[in-house]
């Protein structure tokens, strides 16, 4: 089946009708959100809306969907209706782990409220394209919906599909703005870190192909003759997949530098496992982006604030997080630990909330995190905002089933957490427990090692693993986890006691 284009400019009047659309959810966001027992319909749309040449180098990606299942945890709350959109059937053992993990409410209770569609099409065109292409589809979508009173989509990535999901359906979207979304490019993030007075590191941006990444490059080097090394960043690139790291080694410092940056430039080295130097530059060209400076230091982590823009335009922190990355150089996420380290998760929770601000001001909404590089000093640390996300990301899964799981509160003056009981709760999560030995686990097996093993959520005590992507295992070798635990080192231990079973389990 070719699906149609539907990434078409939108008409004035589709604009309108959105524009009126969110407005309408605006006016109405309090009357609903503030009340957890009102009567509410949550279409869960998890398409993910990159480049699909990008989307292809992810293991396991047509899995993806599954990692915004933690929603139907919101399923706790007994009048909210939950309708999850796939590109292919889930499994039922999937759905049952999770509505098992429900607190508080019987899993026939929640199963009345909830509906799966599915698109049958396991093709890597995105999820929201598929649906609009079947108008059948389309029909039973929009006749599941039972409170067109109080509808919103809650989107993964929101582009112009979604926007024009959100028409077809007559349901806004808790998110941002498509005509907005350029503001979360790598162009974009140095723009509104400039404005908000955040720091970032030294480079150029709204770089078109090769020619201006050689003078930019050769700029750099020419400003800082002790630079070793440099970061290209694709416009559109995620979880570090779209950079590549430029070494410096050899070059002159005097007029021939452009010339000799040029001849090198096959140094170049992509981030993306199987992309060389070829298809790097021609997506280069096609999509463009940035140059940055390398930051060197002895000690360096990779935080991120998260920051919420609700529809009336109130900015709130929600997070912070200390990503774990991996790759070649380190630039690839693997994972996070929150909360970030107490020596600047203030400091980073402040900038976040700066950014945001800005972001707020541009007429942003919805949920985005804004990640950072940070350098120990002799006088504490020295941090430089990266990029902004403008999108749920790695982060957001984890920090949602902690959330639903404890029932607790995230401290903004204190940067901590504390469940509903007054315990202090962090966790280390990772989509990246891979290995070839776990093919063939089903989602069955992999529940029954939890079970046995004693990996399974205690809800009793507010620790334990929480799993997600079940289904990339059997496939993949691949699975997520969001082990919790009262303090970072407990959490951390809980991750590897979680690898060391799997791996015993599974003769690796």
């Amino acid at each position: 089946m070719r699906l149609p284009e539907f990434d078409l400019a939108p008409t004035p009047a589709e604009l309108q009708r959105f524009q009126a659309l969110q407005a309408r959810f605006a006016s109405h966001y309090h009357d609903i959100f503030d009340h957890p027992h009102v009567p509410r319909t949550v279409i869960v749309v998890p398409s993910l809306g990159f480049d699909p040449d990008m989307m292809a180098k992810v293991k396991g990606a047509h899995h993806y969907e599954e990692r915004m299942l933690c929603l139907l945890l919101l399923l706790r709350l007994p009048r909210t209706q939950l309708i999850y959109l796939t590109s292919t059937t889930i499994p039922a053992t999937i759905i049952d782990y999770y509505l098992h993990l429900l607190p508080g409410v019987p899993g026939h209770h929640a199963r009345q409220r909830l509906t799966f569609l599915s698109a049958d099409d396991a093709s890597p065109a995105p999820l929201t394209a598929k649906f609009l292409a079947r108008p059948r589809l389309m029909a039973r979508l929009k006749a599941a919906i039972r409170h067109p009173e109080a509808v919103h989509l809650s989107c993964f990535t929101v582009t112009e599909q979604e926007r024009r999901l959100a028409l077809a359906l007559d349901a806004p979207i808790y998110g941002c703005d498509p005509s907005l979304l350029h503001w979360g490019s790598k162009t974009g993030s140095r723009r509104i870190f400039r404005e908000a007075g955040i720091p970032l590191p030294d480079g150029h941006e709204a770089l078109k192909g090769r020619a201006d990444m050689v003078r930019a490059l050769a700029d750099l080097r020419q400003r800082n003759p002790a630079l070793r090394k440099a970061v290209v960043k694709l416009e559109e690139g995620f979880s570090g997949d779209g950079n590549a790291t430029f070494r410096f080694e050899g070059a002159p410092n005097d007029m021939g530098l452009t010339r000799w940056v040029d001849a090198n430039l096959e140094r170049l080295s992509p981030e993306a496992d199987g992309m060389g130097f070829e298809a790097f530059a021609d997506k280069f060209g096609q999509m463009g982006g940035i140059v940055e400076e390398w930051l060197d230091g002895d000690g360096k982590a990779s935080p991120s604030a998260q920051v919420r823009v609700d529809p009336t335009g109130v900015t709130s922190p929600i997070s912070t997080h200390d990503q774990i990355l991996g790759g070649q150089t380190g630039q690839v996420y693997l994972g996070c630990r929150f909360p970030a380290d107490p020596a600047y998760a203030a400091d980073i929770q402040a900038l976040g909330l700066s950014a945001g601000e800005a972001l707020a001001q541009k007429g942003v909404t919805g949920r985005f995190g804004i990640d950072f590089l940070s350098v120990r000093t002799a006088t504490g640390w020295d941090h430089r905002a990266i990029e902004v996300n403008l999108r749920k990301g790695g982060t957001t899964h984890p920090f949602l089933t902690l959330q639903f799981l404890t029932d607790g509160h995230y401290d903004g003056e204190t940067a901590t957490y504390r469940t509903a009981q007054g315990q202090p709760a962090c966790y280390t999560a990772t989509d990246n427990l891979v290995s070839e030995a776990y093919r063939g686990l089903t989602p069955h097996d992999l529940i029954d090692i939890a079970v046995m093993n004693g990996l399974h959520w205690n809800a009793a005590a507010s620790q334990g693993v929480a799993f997600h992507l079940l289904g990339a295992t059997s496939e993949c070798g691949k699975l997520g986890a969001t082990c919790i635990a009262p303090t970072h080192e407990a959490a951390d231990m809980l991750l590897d006691r979680t690898r060391a079973v799997l791996d015993r389990e599974c003769g690796a």
